[in-house]
């Protein structure tokens, strides 16, 4: 007969597999700080040595480090999506940015189109609750702080979206925009028209998703990443031409 009789799981396997399952939906974050020992014991109600074992295999998968005299956190995984060779191709060539706009073209125009079917109204809240703080920075008129929560309501979308392969995929795209590997983000918001433009678009994408409608919540994704490829081809022809009349105003005032 197949069955086999049932061993009892030892409490650290269920304590690894429950911090497991929190990195992997993106609850506790790279580089996090985790509890000390004695409260986090006290919060999983296990025993400091059940605990003790759960976190030496949990380090040994290489998903937390430990750090003399500060405690335990999570690794810093994320960036192991990419090579540091690869990363660095990445940001000698234009081309890269442009396929990098591509690829969140297709990747958040499907996220946006599952948040809009499968967030939960806390989900909602969250996105909604970052354009409302972008709506703030942008009259403030604090580019810096409206840049960076342009990135979080794009992640707010992603996480909505309950995927976890896309959220720790685009985790890790982000970290490389954050960087300037593909290009700054502040490029963009120079001017106050495209300024407005953007936020009328984030506008857009946050009522389409609040409203439940997957169709208009892709669209409207689309059009906006389309609309940031189209800036920045603008702008690097912009800076083309400026290099061009700075070498003729050197040559005919030299």
């Amino acid at each position: 007969m197949p069955f086999q009789k049932i061993e009892p799981e030892k409490l650290s396997a269920a304590v690894v597999r429950q911090i497991e399952l929190l990195i992997l939906r993106g609850i506790l974050r790279q580089g996090e700080r985790l509890p000390s020992e004695r409260d986090l014991a006290q919060k999983l109600g296990v025993s400091r040595p059940s605990l003790r074992d759960a976190i030496a295999e949990l380090t040994k998968s290489g998903l937390l480090t430990t750090r003399a005299g500060s405690g335990v956190y999570v690794a810093e995984v994320l960036g192991s999506a990419f090579s540091d060779g690869l990363v660095a191709l990445f940001a000698r060539h234009d081309e890269a940015v442009f396929d990098y706009l591509d690829f969140r073209t297709d990747l958040e125009g499907l996220a946006a189109e599952r948040a809009a079917r499968l967030a939960s109204d806390t989900d909602l809240a969250v996105i909604d609750a970052v354009f409302t703080r972008m709506q703030a920075a942008h009259q403030a008129r604090k580019p810096t702080d409206e840049a960076r929560l342009d990135a979080e309501f794009h992640m707010a979308i992603i996480e909505a979206s309950h995927n976890v392969v896309m959220l720790h995929m685009m985790r890790s795209m982000f970290q490389l925009l954050r960087e300037g590997v593909f290009y700054n983000r502040q490029v963009i918001f120079r001017q106050k028209t495209t300024r407005q433009t953007l936020l009328e678009q984030h506008h857009q994408i946050n009522q389409a998703i609040q409203s439940r409608d997957p169709q208009a919540a892709r669209r409207a994704v689309e059009h906006h990443l389309g609309f940031v490829k189209q800036a920045l081809i603008a702008e690097r022809a912009h800076e083309k031409n400026e290099a061009i009349a700075r070498l003729k105003l050197g040559r005919d005032h030299g």
